[in-house]
């Protein structure tokens, strides 16, 4: 700590870093955009560190046989797949478990609601992750009109004890809300429209939805506060720059997680094998021809 940091022999908090337009150091606002945004080059050393420590809590996970569930809610273009994909990209899909069901059978519609989703809860060693989760009967199924008031008001009793007994259990229950605003909404799902990549992205329900605005901010404010309990709290995440959010996301779940970095042993690649009486074959292999550069309809 420098002098200046130092009063009476108090410490004092360092002057926290704005965006461009305020009283921050050049070197701290080349970070941002002229908009305010996270730089790409900022944003991926950034998310490499972050990665570095999600790789750290996978190996504590599978060494402790801790159980972690992690929720992610919010409204269509909230940015929910994209933080998902940040957590997840660079560690095991056998740790990281990632549950996107789709619209339920007739046979699970006959079942008790929580039914489907129990049985992706997290065993030892494993972190699930719910790109939607239970709360789906609180959200899109009381804003579109599948299920009456009551179904939702039972839901809602219900949910903050199935909840108590997950973590009663042992399970680590982190739950998101990504709160997207109402242009930056529109912005990204008029972008779907035109972009190919996207086009799986943008369904019927989806336009739908999105035309029932304040009908969802109604449903998200009843569920916040039935079941924004003191053992499983609601965590809001504004999403509107969706590269912060990935972040800001990353390192609160590491926050609350109680993991250590293992100690590793140094690892050494061993010598190859000598070749001996081994012998390349004379074999028509069927190589894929270099087309980069090329259209991809192209003959």
């Amino acid at each position: 700590m420098s002098k200046k940091q130092k009063q009476d022999g108090k410490k004092v908090r360092p002057r926290q870093e704005s965006a461009p337009g305020g009283a921050a150091a050049g070197k701290e606002r080349s970070i941002f955009k002229p908009d305010g945004k996270l730089t790409r080059k900022a944003y991926e050393k950034a998310l490499h560190d972050l990665h570095v420590e999600l790789v750290k809590l996978q190996m504590w996970t599978q060494k402790t046989g801790a159980r972690v569930c992690i929720v992610f809610e919010g409204r269509d273009g909230a940015g929910k797949g994209g933080t998902i994909k940040a957590i997840t990209e660079r560690v095991s899909p056998r740790v990281f478990r990632t549950i996107a069901l789709p619209a339920p059978t007739e046979r699970e519609k006959s079942q008790m609601y929580i039914q489907r989703y129990i049985r992706h809860f997290p065993a030892a060693g494993e972190i699930v992750i719910f790109d939607r989760s239970w709360y789906n009967r609180a959200g899109v199924e009381r804003v579109m009109g599948f299920v009456d008031d009551e179904h939702v008001r039972y839901f809602l009793d219900m949910a903050p004890g199935v909840e108590k007994a997950m973590v009663d259990s042992g399970i680590i229950l982190l739950k998101y809300w990504l709160e997207v605003g109402m242009e930056e909404q529109t912005r990204r799902l008029a972008a779907r429209i035109d972009d190919g990549r996207k086009l799986w992205k943008l369904s019927p329900m989806d336009l739908k939805s999105y035309s029932r605005w304040y009908d969802y901010s109604r449903a998200r404010d009843a569920m916040f506060k039935a079941t924004d309990s003191s053992w499983a709290p609601w965590y809001v995440v504004h999403s509107d720059d969706k590269k912060r959010a990935r972040l800001n996301v990353i390192r609160h779940l590491l926050h609350h997680i109680p993991y250590e970095a293992p100690k590793r042993e140094k690892v050494e690649l061993p010598k190859r094998q000598k070749r001996g009486d081994y012998v390349e074959p004379d074999y028509p292999w069927k190589v894929i021809p270099d087309t980069v550069g090329t259209p991809p309809n192209a003959s």
